[in-house]
């Protein structure tokens, strides 16, 4: 049985000045609407600073640099582990 947040919801997001319907899940819904908002942020900080022919650029000089993020985000996270792991390894032994 789904539980209320589990409930697929239509909603229209803008993007570049552009409609995406998507069906989405309820509890995802605030997540969706931010990054999107986010994301024109973003469209809008390139526009000010560079001449491009159209939004399509400044929408992939968007996602490139959000991806970028989440890259240098993972390896970091990864970083942390791998430093925790070690911690716990030592503190192991320690006490053993």
């Amino acid at each position: 049985m789904e539980s209320k947040g589990d409930e697929i919801i239509s909603i229209n997001v803008i993007i570049a000045d552009r409609p995406y319907p998507l069906k989405v899940e309820r509890k995802e819904e605030e997540n969706i609407r931010i990054a999107a908002k986010k994301l024109n942020e973003k469209i809008k900080e390139f526009q000010l600073k560079y001449d491009a022919k159209d939004k399509q650029d400044y929408l992939a000089m968007s996602a490139l640099m959000y991806t970028v993020d989440a890259v240098k985000n993972d390896v970091d996270n990864k970083e942390e582990m791998i430093k925790l792991e070690d911690r716990i390894t030592r503190l192991h032994k320690s006490l053993a």
